[in-house]
């Protein structure tokens, strides 16, 4: 057994949540991967959207390195951008532009996490000022989790896109069963929970 490594188990994890967002938006359309299938919107390339500007966020800004130092950033990552901009893509927006500024994100994130050691302090510039301070340690545990719920977001989102499911490419983490097995199983949980509610 090797000595741990925290640094780079935290890294794998949040590498393995970039990973897996990225591979929902694979072999769907442009309309499918922007197209919102949630009340508030849910849409894939707007998850992937958000989460690059996390990363250059906290792994930038607050550590003192800025992405957008020198050219002016997109127009939703500004403070005075209307709500939620960082949430869905315009149609100018181009697939490509945003996976590509996403994997330029983790290079920069990557950069500052390399840099760094874990407890280095920060200050995250849009939290209150009594709480500002934080640590590389803090943020990458922020990243992953932010970062792992947007990809169950994905997970979710694309399932309803066309019936896709899966953690990653060759790891699916799904039980074996066809399409005919999972249509039953789940005419037996819409059973099961009208029986529930009927008698609640």
């Amino acid at each position: 057994m090797t000595a741990p490594d925290p640094k780079a188990d935290l890294l794998r994890y949040l590498q393995d949540a970039r990973d897996a967002l990225l591979w929902k938006l694979e072999g769907l359309s442009e309309y499918d991967i922007r197209r919102p299938l949630t009340p508030t919107g849910t849409n894939l390339l707007g998850l992937v959207k958000h989460t690059a500007g996390v990363e250059l966020g906290y792994f930038g800004d607050t550590f003192g390195r800025p992405f957008f130092d020198e050219d002016p950033p997109p127009w939703w990552y500004t403070r005075d951008a209307e709500p939620n901009a960082d949430m869905w893509a315009t149609p100018d927006e181009s697939r490509e532009d945003i996976t590509g500024l996403y994997r330029r994100a983790w290079e920069h994130a990557d950069g500052t996490i390399a840099a760094l050691p874990l407890d280095a302090t920060g200050r995250v510039p849009w939290w209150p000022e009594e709480r500002r301070e934080t640590t590389l340690h803090h943020i990458m545990v922020r990243v992953i989790a932010d970062t792992s719920r947007h990809a169950g977001h994905a997970d979710i989102v694309r399932e309803l896109i066309d019936g896709s499911v899966g953690l990653t490419p060759g790891k699916d983490s799904m039980p074996p069963g066809d399409r005919a097995g999972w249509e039953a199983h789940r005419r037996r949980l819409e059973e099961a929970a009208r029986e529930a509610g009927a008698a609640g």
